[in-house]
């Protein structure tokens, strides 16, 4: 068995998602259900969702509705709190160097994106500003964010609770970045489990993981409450 919390896992987080996990393997085992010890770190993130051990991870919406949609099967949608969004929802900040001045024609300048599958960092700005031409693929939000304040590119689509934890851990780096729009809101990153596994104890270990967790990791990992957004709440927004 398998269980990851790849999407937001950071150094200044680990430890919380850690004992994130430990509240939730313990209510699962409390349930019946066998669940690792650890979470896995060192595994291709699109392999480790669709392997068929996979008991718990997060994706993002893209992957899930371009790769994933028949090869896992959705649990819920973690809310984060964001400003802006309804509960389960998030959206995009777009981010350019502070002292960039105004800049006209969005799409036609210089974009980092994290990865062509993501939805909040290509497929949202896609969305946001029509066809952009060869963006500068980084990796990373945070590698998109560095791209941006070095001057290597001019604009990134952040994730918002991305950027949150970029503001509140990488100061130096969001102080060289001005937000200048942010897209329109769409569901957020969902948790999954195994193709033909069965979600419906998976669930409420999740939500009471999520209740029960110690203030101080609450606010770390910003999370407020398991919503069950649907399939097809996903399935409807676009591919690119």
């Amino acid at each position: 068995m398998i269980a990851a919390l790849p999407m937001y896992d950071r150094p200044e987080t680990a430890a919380a998602n850690d004992r994130f996990w430990a509240l939730i393997r313990d209510r699962l085992r409390h349930a019946g259900l066998a669940a690792p010890d650890r979470l896995t770190r060192d595994r291709d993130e699109l392999a480790l969702w669709q392997d068929p051990a996979l008991l718990f991870s997060q994706t993002c919406g893209l992957p899930f509705r371009a790769r994933l949609s028949d090869r896992v099967t959705l649990v819920g949608t973690p809310d984060y709190g964001l400003p802006g969004c309804a509960p389960g929802m998030y959206r995009s900040a777009i981010v350019a160097r502070a002292d960039a001045g105004a800049l006209t024609e969005p799409a036609r300048r210089r974009w980092a994106v994290n990865s062509l599958l993501s939805q909040s960092g290509w497929a949202a700005a896609l969305a946001h500003v029509g066809p952009i031409s060869a963006p500068l693929v980084t990796g990373s939000h945070a590698a998109s964010a560095r791209a941006v304040a070095e001057g290597h590119a001019d604009l990134a689509a952040i994730d918002a609770q991305t950027w949150r934890m970029i503001e509140r851990f990488d100061g130096a780096l969001a102080a060289r970045l001005t937000v200048i729009d942010w897209t329109a809101p769409t569901p957020g990153l969902p948790f999954i489990t195994a193709a033909g596994r069965d979600p419906a104890p998976i669930a409420p270990a999740v939500a009471g993981a999520i209740a029960g967790l110690a203030p101080g990791d609450r606010a770390i990992l910003d999370l407020r409450a398991l919503v069950p957004v649907p399939k097809a709440a996903y399935m409807s927004l676009p591919v690119p």
